[in-house]
């Protein structure tokens, strides 16, 4: 695991600008660094080493020294793939994965990407052509970004390493505002930092060497193959091999092997398969004195299987004072409030191994999350009342008091791609009315992600929650989280259930072996109590919980807020009037939790790369933990 810059040379960039990005993301490599500069493109690297520990060095070239790599990630299936490229004359001077990649692009070009199986984002540089090729893996896990406004290319694996580059001119994109008011994270290719995009999951960049940027997908996840003649039966006995398989490979490491570990199905299925491999410590994070610490869980199911757990703990004062570190190191505004509990959680484990498994991706690739429970009688109702009725039932009773009903009649007269409550995960179109200064920057949030829905428009709700989830849900927060709390800690976090294998074999199960009645994923389930004691495969979701909500009405914790929702930043996006209702109507017991979170972290995202004191431009908020002293930005 490691993290890599680049950007096409031009004349006025100092020759120590790649080092000084690179340095910007010394936390995803801080074993060793190394660098590539020519008069085309300069390349940096910062390693974290986990195979072949004393070679792997990067940047690493091909045979006749014409193309150059920097690469992030594992490649699980790198042995074979080695196997058949000596079969065709390369030879290998290391046993690391990376040199599998330099060699597969000289041979296929594009068409490795259709050889691996693994979390990858790589950049490729050949010195003939003068061409950049960049891709990233299939679902998101390993992140990409690039800068193109039409003169300067950069690339890097986080945003942050941009601030370095003389060229790179640091605009907050407003017109995303909303879509992020919306979401907490923007959907899409683009960012909240104008002309920075993401690559997308599953696609490839060729930045050419006359200036001109394609992409292209390589992978699309797809629900073409549904096998309704499927069984619970025999998708659990399915799920146990693939499962077996899938964490067998990603124990793959020349150092310690560790797992996070929760009450929940996932992770704790994850450790089990692992431990039967070898003895691996888990660690759990929960809270002092709070009804919302999993510790106990975590302990007892870690005690059963014999294997050791290390429990850790976090307070409010944790949780309130890394906020500023956090928005620093996620790049763009997430609110999701569980992403400081991975921080410490990584945090702790870090201490002790350098890679943990984790058990995300269950959930969206096998049926997890309770609102897809809710598809089925939407689909009876928009099936039993016409059109025009659900509208002027709708119409009746929106602007009713709340009674039992009320909701699902207003949704009901509403398209999947509105009425699904991803697209207007925290503030809906109405609520960005009430907060936002300037009404221009409100858009349909529905529009925005209509597409995605659009894939599948031929398929049940049900499917297209998880299809939408598993484009959006998954890289976007999930996935995003994962990789950022665990790399600002030097931990390289692996995802067994977010693999192409496991991918591959979910896209063809039918709603029946999804879920049951009111159980969610139930092959999963069905497979884990082969596996599993029933209270831990049996056991309903829960997420990542926090006491967050009461820590708000806390005194201490609530004026942090207030300060944050009266201040300049607030004044310049949002009627601080309306923040405040939010924050007193959350205080006097109606949960806003989400809507306060996703404004103050927001805010504090804002004034971490966006000071007002631009003169002096440093991101002082920010708290150091583990690495020096962040450089100015420029």
């Amino acid at each position: 695991m490691c993290g890599f810059v680049g950007y096409v040379n031009q004349t006025d960039v100092p020759s120590d600008t790649i080092v000084k990005m690179a340095n910007r993301i010394r936390h995803r490599g801080p074993d060793d660094e190394a660098y590539f500069n020519d008069d085309k493109v300069a390349m940096g690297f910062r390693r974290l080493s986990i195979i072949d520990l004393a070679h792997g060095k990067q940047p690493m070239y091909n045979q006749d020294q014409t193309k150059v790599l920097t690469f992030n990630g594992e490649i699980y299936n790198y042995q074979d793939i080695r196997k058949e490229l000596q079969d065709l004359g390369y030879e290998f001077r290391t046993d690391v994965d990376s040199e599998v990649l330099i060699h597969g692009y000289d041979a296929w070009g594009p068409d490795l990407l259709q050889h691996l199986r693994g979390m990858f984002a790589f950049a490729i540089y050949d010195s003939k052509t003068g061409d950049v090729f960049g891709a990233r893996d299939h679902f998101g896990i390993k992140p990409l970004y690039y800068y193109d406004d039409g003169k300067t290319f950069l690339w890097a694996s986080e945003i942050k390493a941009f601030l370095e580059h003389p060229n790179f001119k640091k605009e907050f994109n407003e017109d995303l505002l909303a879509i992020h008011l919306s979401f907490e994270f923007i959907p899409s290719k683009d960012t909240m930092f104008k002309n920075v995009y993401k690559l997308m999951p599953g696609h490839y960049f060729i930045h050419r060497a006359d200036g001109h940027t394609e992409t292209h997908e390589y992978y699309k996840f797809s629900y073409d193959n549904i096998d309704e003649n499927q069984t619970i039966e025999d998708d659990a006995i399915k799920i146990r091999k693939l499962v077996d398989d899938s964490v067998d490979a990603h124990m793959i490491a020349d150092v310690e092997v560790g797992s996070f570990l929760s009450s929940g199905i996932d992770s704790s299925y994850v450790l089990n398969e692992a431990a039967k491999l070898k003895p691996i410590q888990s660690f759990s994070l929960g809270f002092h004195n709070s009804k919302y610490s999993e510790l106990s869980w975590s302990t007892e199911f870690a005690k059963e299987i014999h294997q050791e757990n290390t429990p850790l703990t976090m307070t409010g004062d944790d949780y309130f004072d890394i906020l500023p570190t956090i928005m620093y190191y996620m790049d763009e505004p997430l609110s999701n409030p569980s992403a400081m509990q991975l921080y410490y959680l990584s945090k702790g484990t870090r201490k002790k191994v350098k890679v943990a498994l984790s058990g995300e991706g269950a959930d969206e690739f096998f049926g997890g999350y309770n609102t897809y429970l809710e598809a089925k009688p939407f689909e009876r109702y928009q099936k039993a009342v016409p059109g025009f009725i659900r509208k002027g039932l709708a119409k009746a009773v929106v602007n009713l008091p709340r009674f039992h009903g009320r909701r699902f009649l207003v949704r009901g007269a509403e398209p999947l791609s509105e009425r699904y409550y991803r697209v207007n995960y925290v503030f809906d179109y109405h609520d960005r009315e009430k907060i936002l200064k300037n009404p221009d920057l409100n858009r349909d949030a529905g529009e925005y992600t209509k597409h995605i829905f659009d894939d599948v428009k031929d398929k049940d709700e049900m499917t297209q929650m998880q299809y939408f989830d598993i484009n959006t849900w998954l890289p976007y927060d999930i996935l995003h989280k994962a990789d950022r709390m665990s790399m600002c800690n030097s931990l390289e976090v692996r995802t067994p259930l977010v693999d192409k294998e496991v991918a591959k074999f979910a896209s063809t199960m039918p709603i029946k072996t999804r879920i049951r009645g009111t159980e969610t994923k139930v092959s999963l389930r069905t497979a884990a109590l082969a596996e599993l004691p029933e209270r831990v495969a049996k056991k309903e979701k829960m997420g990542f919980p926090s006491p967050i909500a009461s820590w708000i009405k806390e005194d201490k914790y609530r004026k942090r807020i207030e300060e944050a929702f009266t201040s300049d930043v607030a004044k310049k996006f949002f009627n601080t009037d309306a923040l405040l209702e939010i924050l007193q109507e959350h205080i006097n017991g109606k949960s806003s939790m989400q809507k306060i979170f996703t404004i103050y972290t927001f805010i504090l995202w804002y004034e971490v790369y966006f000071p007002e004191n631009t003169s002096a431009d440093t991101i002082s908020k920010v708290r150091r933990t583990d690495i020096d002293k962040i450089p100015a930005a420029n």
